[in-house]
C-alpha cells in the first residue's frame, strides 16, 4: 500500500509517479521468459546522482551519466543480479542498441525511501537511461515509454 512521500522526497523528473497515500500496488516476484526477442515496455530513467533513479545502481553501487547506455531491468529478468554488467540488446524504432544492465527496476517493492517513493515497477519493463532513447532515434518529445523487444548480447 502506498504512503504518501515526505515532502521533496519523490522526484517527478521523466514523468515518474510518486506514490499515492492508500493505493494498493501490484509487485511481481518474475517477469515473461526471456527468449531471443523479449517483449518489453521501455520507460526512461536518469541513473545520476540527483536523477529520478534514487539510490546509486545496484550492480556497481555508482551512478551512471544520462550519456552511457544504461538499463534497469524488472526484478524476474534482472534475476538476482545474475544480468549485472552485461549487455543487453534493445529492438524499437526500426533500431537497435547494446546497453549495460547496472540496475533492478523493483517489481517487488516501492513506495519506501530506496526507490524515491515511487510504486513497484511492472514485471516487463526496460528502464533506461536518455543515451538508449537517443540511439533508438525516438524524438525527445516522445520519450516515455515505447514497446521494445530485447534480448541477451
Amino acid at each position: 500500500m502506498g504512503k504518501k512521500p515526505p515532502p521533496g522526497q519523490c522526484n517527478t523528473e521523466d514523468d515518474s509517479e510518486c506514490c499515492q497515500e492508500g493505493k494498493f500496488y501490484t509487485t511481481y516476484k518474475c517477469s515473461p521468459p526471456v527468449s531471443h526477442t523479449t517483449k518489453a515496455v521501455l520507460t526512461i530513467n536518469s541513473f545520476e546522482e540527483s536523477g529520478d533513479g534514487g539510490a546509486p545502481s545496484e550492480c556497481d553501487n555508482k551512478y551512471h551519466s544520462d550519456d552511457t547506455p544504461v538499463v534497469a531491468l524488472s526484478t524476474g529478468w534482472f534475476n538476482n543480479q545474475k544480468r549485472c554488467l552485461k549487455n543487453i540488446i534493445i529492438y524499437g524504432n526500426r533500431r537497435s542498441v547494446k546497453a549495460m544492465v547496472v540496475d533492478e527496476c523493483d517489481s517487488s517493492a516501492g513506495c519506501d525511501a530506496d526507490h524515491d517513493y515511487q510504486p513497484p515497477c511492472p514485471n516487463n519493463v526496460v528502464d533506461a537511461s536518455k543515451a538508449v532513447w537517443k540511439a533508438l532515434g525516438v524524438p525527445q518529445n516522445e520519450w516515455g515509454e515505447m514497446d521494445v523487444y530485447w534480448s541477451d548480447a
